[in-house]
């Protein structure tokens, strides 16, 4: 299967998962990859023709070396932290530095763990191929790991590990006032952070397991846990040991297999080219108004990720500024106090990778504007009614070659994200509305999203 003149190490590869390594006759490292069944993926390389640049990099490759790993996600994780420390040359050359997602742990009383992408990250005033963090870099992240070259895994991988080692994106009821856990609190993926059932001293165990486990230190987290759970039945607290020994048995055999099944049938570049520099699996917001001739007047956000509604980062809007009913204005009020909460709190209110806003010109050029004021660079789709009040046309920059990209494939998805901020803020308005008519109470109804919060700026 492989040319003569190319060593492999141990003369052959095993079907296992790992990353492999492709270095030219000089030695020098040309490109890392992670994969399922190393014996399989490297070998596809040789099997058949490809594009020019993965011609190009095969007919450089002399020496082929490899990592196993005991697992998929393993690998994805020494893959990331492999290409961070050596900085193979047609890794970098896949996409510009900036696109690269990074996973990165927040430094807060309760740190979270966020998908930030590297032109954000640099927008920060953080160098995300530093190996170790600036003082400025360590006052907001107590780690920043990657480039990671899939998206796709590293969402996966993380929801994954979240049910081993559990962490909250939620708020302490000392800031929200509220001790009602959250939907993943009641399923076992959020400690209890959002009902004040865990102390941050005790939070930050799990914390720093995680961020032991995207060291690829998997066997340290095991002993720790093996250790706590010795600890818990030397105690006598054995329903905290059988919680322990579940966690340490699903660390050790963990099933993720799916994680890269998708990848081994793809090759370099075919997925990474500057398509993806909107990642439409990432963040995308949608932007809505509901009002009755001026009145009870309402804005809503909506968030979608990995293309589902992520319906604990909704936000509500009630309009303060604007009289009688003008949509373009009451949008510029929504989108001015969004930008505003990203400037102070660039960590809870990230920018996303698309806006979605209901309306046409109008209101697409004036969120334009005020993002040019923030000096924001967000890509705006505007879905309009066509003639017939029936098909949707999408507004948009046409010069913007990313989002022209991108948009047709993504129109499914930006329909299905303004619509549910439609109905988000019909249901704010309807309540609004109620409370302000002092109607007689009625029957709850499945409003059901009002669970998004009120912004108070």
């Amino acid at each position: 299967m492989f040319p003569p003149y190319i060593t492999i190490k141990n003369t052959e590869l095993p079907d296992t998962p790992g990353v492999y390594f492709y270095y030219d006759q000089t030695g020098t490292l040309l490109y890392v990859g992670k994969a399922t069944s190393l014996k399989r993926r490297v070998g596809s390389y040789f099997s058949k023709a490809h594009e020019r640049r993965i011609e190009e990099l095969v007919s450089q490759i002399r020496r082929i070396d490899y990592i196993q790993t005991p697992t998929v996600i393993e690998a994805l994780v020494l893959e990331a932290n492999q290409i961070k420390a050596l900085r193979p040359k047609y890794n970098i050359l896949q996409r510009d530095d900036k696109t690269f997602l990074y996973l990165v742990i927040t430094n807060e009383p309760f740190p979270r763990p966020l998908f930030i992408r590297g032109h954000e990250l640099e927008g920060m005033g953080v160098n995300p191929f530093q190996t170790t963090l600036s003082p400025l870099a360590k006052k907001k992240f107590l780690r920043v790991f990657g480039p990671y070259t899939s998206g796709r895994s590293l969402r996966m991988a993380l929801d994954l590990v979240r049910r081993i080692i559990p962490w909250s994106d939620c708020q302490s009821p000392e800031i929200t006032g509220r001790t009602r856990p959250c939907f993943n609190s009641q399923i076992d993926k959020c400690p209890g952070v959002c009902s004040g059932k865990i102390s941050k001293q005790a939070y930050r165990t799990y914390i720093r397991q995680l961020i032991l486990f995207f060291e690829g230190k998997k066997v340290r987290v095991e002993r720790e846990i093996e250790k706590e759970m010795a600890q818990a039945s030397k105690t006598l607290r054995f329903e905290e040991a059988a919680v322990l020994r579940r966690r340490l048995g699903a660390l050790q055999h963990i099933q993720d297999v799916a994680l890269l099944s998708k990848e081994d049938h793809e090759l370099p570049f075919k997925q990474t080219r500057p398509q993806e520099g909107i990642d439409l699996q990432g963040r995308i917001e949608a932007y809505d108004i509901s009002n009755i001739s001026g009145t009870s007047s309402v804005g809503s956000m909506v968030v979608f990720e990995e293309g589902k509604p992520a319906k604990a980062k909704y936000r509500k809007f009630k309009i303060k500024t604007v009289s009688g009913s003008n949509d373009v204005a009451m949008m510029e009020e929504v989108l001015r106090r969004r930008l505003k909460r990203a400037q102070i709190s660039p960590l809870s209110w990230l920018l996303p990778q698309v806006m979605v806003i209901d309306g046409g010109k109008p209101q697409v050029n004036r969120v334009q504007k005020i993002l040019n004021e923030f000096q924001m660079d967000v890509p705006i789709v505007g879905l309009a009614k066509g003639a017939d009040r029936k098909q949707d046309r999408l507004i948009f920059d046409r010069t913007q070659q990313d989002l022209a990209r991108v948009v047709t494939r993504g129109k499914e998805l930006f329909q299905k994200a303004r619509d549910e901020a439609h109905r988000f803020a019909v249901s704010y308005h309807r309540a609004l509305r109620s409370r302000t008519l002092i109607l007689p109470k009625k029957k709850k109804t499945s409003y059901g999203s009002l669970k998004g919060r009120t912004d108070i700026s």
